[in-house]
């Protein structure tokens, strides 16, 4: 015998609220947040999907987000990806993910597509933020979320981290495993946390006085950190690194592949950490240390805040703020 689909009334039962309650949160009206949450996850535990096709028409919506990333195959967008999809949950929205690439005209079309009504509202985490995309993101036909730390002022909900603070932890703990001569694998500058990221290893650098060599890569992967390597393994002396720390943990495990190649043992005689506790960092041998910034968290969240803004469009901007987590394995210890 097939299962009876839950009902409105059992979701209504379940998150302690009337039956017009639950319509007003599934038909993205504006509610009590307190209720919304009840609801929506009400609506999760009981497995409730509603008639899409029904809701669209009467709502004159769409009933999708769009969740948009440079590039869709880097394991930190993949766990962020998770987290928007549990943090819609319950809601009856479907979810559509666009990778733009490293190309600003890409995205900015993207941007201006949503005019054309394919999406109720924008989730992206760009790596690059120029004073001309915020621009466009603030004038955009949909309500959207930024994943990442915007100028003071900028009228987007957004969803922060201070990676900048990470570094800190993870050169900290370098430094107090006995490490002199840390260098540094930063991304490419012209991004958002290439350039934070090198600035917060110099900061470290001037109050530790350990700072080694700096080499910037041309991206945020293996390859490129390979490539890096390259240019640290030359060096001799007091400027041979004892130490690496990455910018992420593609090039972490980039420079970990090719300095073992090369005969380095680690850690004993090159302890390595990156940025962002992906899940391959985990399964890496030795596993890397990493500083975990949460990417399922942040898109949890960034989800929240959208189905917020879609919900109560006039409601102040909001700002979500999430610590980074030192998470210590053999690389370093």
């Amino acid at each position: 015998m097939t299962a009876r689909r839950p009902t409105v009334v059992q979701v209504a039962e379940r998150a302690h609220v009337s039956i017009a309650t639950v319509s007003r949160v599934l038909n993205g009206k504006l509610a009590r947040p307190s209720s919304t949450e009840r609801v929506l996850a009400a609506a999760a535990e009981l497995g409730y999907v509603p008639d899409a096709t029904g809701r669209s028409l009467r709502m004159g919506r769409s009933l999708q987000i769009a969740f948009a990333v440079d590039d869709v195959g880097n394991p930190v967008y993949t766990e962020m990806l998770s987290g928007v999809e549990d943090g819609m949950a319950g809601s009856g929205s479907r979810l559509s993910v666009a990778s733009t690439g490293h190309n600003p005209a890409d995205l900015m079309a993207l941007i201006d597509e949503l005019s054309r009504g394919y999406a109720d509202g924008l989730i992206i985490s760009p790596l690059r933020r120029t004073p001309e995309l915020i621009q466009a993101l603030v004038d955009a036909a949909v309500p959207t979320v930024v994943v990442g730390s915007l100028d003071a002022g900028a009228p987007l909900d957004t969803v922060r981290i201070d990676s900048g603070l990470g570094v800190r932890q993870a050169y900290e703990h370098l430094v107090d495993t006995g490490r002199r001569r840390i260098a540094f694998v930063g991304g490419p500058p012209d991004t958002a946390p290439g350039s934070a990221r090198l600035n917060a290893f110099r900061l470290a650098g001037s109050e530790f006085g350990c700072a080694g060599p700096v080499v910037q890569a041309q991206g945020f992967t293996v390859t490129a950190g390979e490539q890096a390597w390259l240019e640290l393994a030359g060096l001799t002396g007091r400027r041979r690194p004892d130490a690496v720390l990455a910018a992420n943990d593609l090039l972490a495990l980039g420079v970990m592949r090719a300095a073992k190649s090369a005969g380095r043992r680690i850690p004993s005689g090159l302890a390595v950490a990156g940025i962002d506790d992906i899940q391959f960092a985990r399964i890496f041998s030795p596993s890397l240390t990493s500083v975990s910034l949460k990417a399922r968290e942040r898109g949890r969240l960034a989800a929240r805040l959208l189905l917020g803004r879609i919900a109560a469009p006039g409601a102040p901007t909001r700002t979500e703020q999430v610590e980074p987590e030192l998470i210590i394995r053999e690389s370093t210890s």
